[in-house]
């Protein structure tokens, strides 16, 4: 077996650069590390940290396939990330014009969570310490 550290990065793919990067820096409060623009792609990648740790790779394309299925398709299902107070959590998505599905309650930690969805439909999970 190999020895494996921790999740490195995760990648996304946007169709809109700008309204995703607003959605991640602005809105989820991700820190903006390095923004590079690849002119023989016509590509953009932002590096975006969380609480000092590298965490998201976010890439432009220009005209990228959508998703065909939703979660339960094979492979990636969704992204989570944690916070201390998910009402206020949910509050300020709300003000921020992103609707987050009502909460649930995880039935094996008794902790609440909820789902919203980034400019392309990418499912996030945002789950109560």
């Amino acid at each position: 077996m190999i020895k494996l550290n921790r999740v490195h990065h995760i990648a996304v793919i946007c169709s809109d650069y700008v309204k995703s990067k607003n959605f991640y820096a602005d809105i989820l409060g991700f820190k903006i590390e390095k923004e590079f623009f690849r002119g023989e792609r016509n590509s953009y990648k932002l590096d975006l940290s969380l609480n000092g740790l590298y965490t998201i790779e976010l890439f432009s394309f220009p005209n990228p396939p959508k998703r065909t299925t939703r979660p339960e398709a094979a492979g990636l299902r969704h992204i989570a990330f944690e916070t201390d107070d998910i009402e206020d959590c949910v509050s300020t998505l709300k003000a921020n014009g992103i609707n987050a599905e009502p909460l649930r309650v995880d039935e094996f930690t008794g902790r609440k969570f909820t789902f919203v969805f980034d400019p392309d439909n990418l499912p996030i999970e945002i789950y109560e310490k």
